[in-house]
């Protein structure tokens, strides 16, 4: 009778496999490691962008503000000349011309448009939380939260505008007005000396005390337009120190 040997499997030490799992677990870490560092780069990248972006805007704000600034300032002046000439009833016939036209452009301000493109990407995508720095964050925001109360202004001005038209509407010729309107949208100023319709004192007082309220408004819209003016600079010169750009 033939006898067989029975064979024999060797079985791995438990040292086998603690290694194997030390290697697993070694790669699972190592390529967790890896995405996670990817993701940091893509984000950082991502915020670095968001900055370079809100600079530009910020660039793109300065111009407007200071122009704003000018106009406005030359729009409180010639209101201040109009208040005079309808105060005195000497000068109202010989300066036709010139109650005609500050009348008219008077009480055209510049109203304040900034470019809040990145911003509202950042606040409405959720995107603030890649901006690391809570101090960085809280500087963006400081300036932007400056914005409505000037628009708010902005709006109190235009109610009192609305009166104000009411009141010369009564007071001015529509065919003169007409008359000043250029081809490309620009106001002329009349040269033949052109007469109010009435120079009822009681309307002359009327119209006299919305241009003291009108030019209340813009006397407080400019200087928080010159604050946000120098806040733009100085956001753009922190955010430069900051991410180390040019």
């Amino acid at each position: 009778m033939e006898v067989h040997a029975h064979s024999h499997t060797p079985r791995n030490k438990w040292t086998h496999y603690l290694w194997e799992f030390i290697m697993l677990f070694l790669a699972v870490f190592c390529g967790f490691l890896a995405e996670y560092q990817l993701e940091h780069k893509i984000e950082k990248d991502r915020e670095v962008q968001f900055i370079k972006s809100l600079i530009e805007d910020l660039k793109e704000d300065e111009v407007v503000i200071q122009q704003n600034i000018s106009i406005n300032r030359s729009r409180v002046a010639q209101m201040d000349s109009f208040l005079t000439i309808i105060s005195n009833p000497g000068q109202l016939k010989q300066n036709g011309n010139n109650i005609y036209y500050m009348a008219r452009m008077g009480p055209r301000i510049s109203m304040l448009t900034t470019n809040n493109k990145t911003y509202d990407q950042l606040k409405n995508s959720g995107s603030f939380r890649l901006i690391r720095k809570s101090e960085t964050a809280n500087q963006i925001m400081e300036y932007y939260n400056k914005l409505p109360l000037i628009k708010t202004l902005e709006a109190l001005y235009f109610e009192e505008f609305a009166q104000y038209k009411s009141i010369a509407s009564k007071l001015l010729d529509p065919l003169v007005l007409r008359s000043m309107e250029m081809p490309n949208g620009d106001i002329s100023r009349e040269a033949n000396n052109p007469q109010l319709r009435t120079t009822n004192p009681e309307l002359l007082k009327e119209l006299g005390v919305y241009i003291v309220y009108l030019n209340g408004s813009t006397r407080s819209i400019v200087p928080l337009e010159e604050d946000l003016l120098v806040s733009s600079r100085k956001l753009v010169e922190y955010l430069k120190e900051k991410y180390h750009l040019k």
